[in-house]
């Protein structure tokens, strides 16, 4: 969840940072009109990798990219996002499965991949987890967020615990409404 919104900007504050940053997202024309946006911002170059983190041999291609082009990330934020604004007696169960592959099972295949990576150097890091202000308490007309989110929080602290030992630590940040156009347009 690179390419627009809350992702792409993250991305460039890091990138005005000097943080080395890449961003990955399904959809290549994002990725491209980011990276441009950003880079004429900040003068920094911006990778870009099409990343579907419901496929974990794209997660897995992702991770060798990042291996080839030495970028080894110590700060992974898992950004992507799915959402249907719905009564829930109206979603099929594809809506509900497709939701929690992209929030909860996407969350997962980057977390796995990059924190073994994390293990293996001995190099710690960070997970900056995208969550949403209702994880916790439940919400109406968008129920396969809500309990994806909810499992991503429980994801964020059962990790914390058990990988502080590697030097690797989670976060887990529910911005709460954020004006944008596709948002708000809802």
């Amino acid at each position: 969840g690179g390419g627009t919104g809350l992702g792409k900007a993250m991305a460039q504050k890091y990138s005005e940072l000097g943080g080395k940053v890449i961003i990955c997202s399904r959809n290549i024309n994002n990725l491209n009109k980011a990276k441009d946006d950003i880079e004429k911002v900040t003068h920094n170059e911006v990778y870009t990798k099409k990343c579907d983190v419901t496929n974990i041999d794209n997660v897995k291609e992702l991770s060798e990219f990042c291996k080839n082009n030495n970028i080894n990330p110590n700060i992974v934020i898992n950004n992507s996002a799915g959402n249907f604004i719905c009564p829930t007696e109206k979603l099929s169960l594809n809506a509900f499965n497709k939701v929690i592959d992209i929030v909860l099972k996407g969350t997962l295949n980057i977390t796995k991949i990059f924190g073994d990576n994390m293990i293996e150097n001995k190099n710690g890091g960070c997970f900056l987890n995208i969550t949403t202000t209702y994880a916790n308490t439940g919400s109406g007309y968008v129920v396969p967020s809500s309990i994806s989110k909810a499992a991503v929080n429980n994801l964020t602290k059962s990790l914390a615990s058990e990988w502080g030992k590697y030097g690797i630590r989670f976060n887990a940040i529910a911005p709460g409404p954020i004006y944008t156009e596709g948002a708000f347009s809802r």
